[in-house]
């Protein structure tokens, strides 16, 4: 399943209560792309934070590195969240978007919400070795500066699999956003049409991940992340992402 993968691609796949099953370069990092989303998800939840509260949408967010910055319209994959600029959105609101959706701008309103030290303290208690969230997204300042968000196949693995068994709250509501991903062109792709799979995928130029639990009817759930960092065109990245995860629910 594994052998013949291109250069930069990582696995792991596994049961949510025991070792992996199929791994290649699973500690290797990459760019974290919109996966780091996920975390910030978590730190929200764990945060006690009314969901319902009416927050500020601004476009005006502190750099790590000092100073001010702000995202981009165009760069931003839902348009939905910048018509609300200038007016106020729900917490719950925002969270759904930054993962079905994957809005930048509603991920940075929330990491603004939550800190740096919450997404960070997520990451320690899902046991993640290697992964970190060291700005927001079109942070340039701080990216300058050698900050940056990297993931691993195992940490992001390691991260749903905390979600979804509640070591990191109570797991409905995550699971539940999680399962409404409307980005369904990479790991969902090689599932049957139907799967229940809680997931979300992160992609730029020369990266695209893929990362969830999987819940089929006649087995039990198990984690699997797909990390590529290629100089494959996206599309054929996404098709390397959706193989691995149909080879994986074969073997379920």
């Amino acid at each position: 399943m594994l052998d013949d993968l291109p250069p930069g691609v990582s696995v792991y796949i596994g049961p949510l209560d025991g070792p992996a099953r199929h791994t290649r370069l699973p500690d290797r990092t990459h760019y974290a792309a919109s996966t780091m989303k996920v975390a910030v998800l978590a730190a929200l939840h764990r945060g006690g934070a009314d969901l319902d509260a009416e927050v500020p949408v601004h476009n005006v967010f502190r750099s790590a590195a000092g100073g001010m910055f702000g995202c981009t319209r165009d760069y931003d994959s839902d348009k939905g969240v910048w018509e609300r600029l200038g007016g106020t959105a729900t917490l719950s609101w925002l969270a759904d978007r930054m993962i079905t959706k994957s809005s930048n701008l509603a991920a940075n309103i929330l990491l603004g919400h939550v800190g740096l030290d919450a997404v960070a303290e997520v990451w320690a208690l899902a046991g993640a070795r290697h992964s970190v969230t060291a700005r927001g997204i079109e942070d340039y300042a701080a990216r300058e500066a050698g900050l940056t968000n990297l993931v691993t196949a195992a940490d992001l693995a390691a991260l749903f699999t905390a979600i979804v068994t509640g070591t990191l709250g109570p797991p409905a509501p995550m699971v539940g956003t999680l399962l409404r991903q409307e980005r369904t062109e990479d790991l969902a792709a090689g599932l049957p049409a139907g799967t229940r799979v809680a997931h979300k995928n992160g992609w730029v130029e020369g990266v695209r991940h893929g990362a969830g639990v999987v819940f089929p009817d006649d087995a039990p759930p198990y984690a699997i992340a797909v990390c590529t960092t290629t100089d494959l065109p996206d599309s054929q990245a996404c098709g390397v992402v959706a193989r691995v995860s149909a080879a994986a629910w074969a073997r379920r």
